[in-house]
């Protein structure tokens, strides 16, 4: 069963350490991110989501993000981080 983990709309560097805690509490299982209310991913944030992608890729578990908001996809973007939310991101 997919534990699904919802991501807070600021993704600070205060968001950080509970992120690390509730990924910790998942570890070893299935996971899914829903980032859908994501406003502002900082840098401290998404290296603990490329560790986590590692981590699970290394325990042979599933790890996705789904219905990443446009400003996670742009914040993703702009840090050179794609690859962990490989979504095209269309302009106007």
């Amino acid at each position: 069963m997919t534990h699904t983990v919802t991501l807070g709309d600021a993704l600070d560097m205060t968001a950080a350490a509970p992120l690390v805690k509730e990924l910790l509490g998942v570890r070893g299982r299935p996971v899914s991110l829903n980032a859908s209310g994501v406003r502002r991913i900082g840098g401290q944030c998404l290296q603990v989501l490329l560790s986590a992608q590692t981590t699970w890729a290394a325990d042979g578990q599933p790890f996705t993000i789904v219905e990443p908001s446009p400003e996670f996809t742009e914040g993703l973007a702009l840090m050179g981080a794609t690859d962990l939310c490989p979504i095209s991101i269309v302009q106007d």
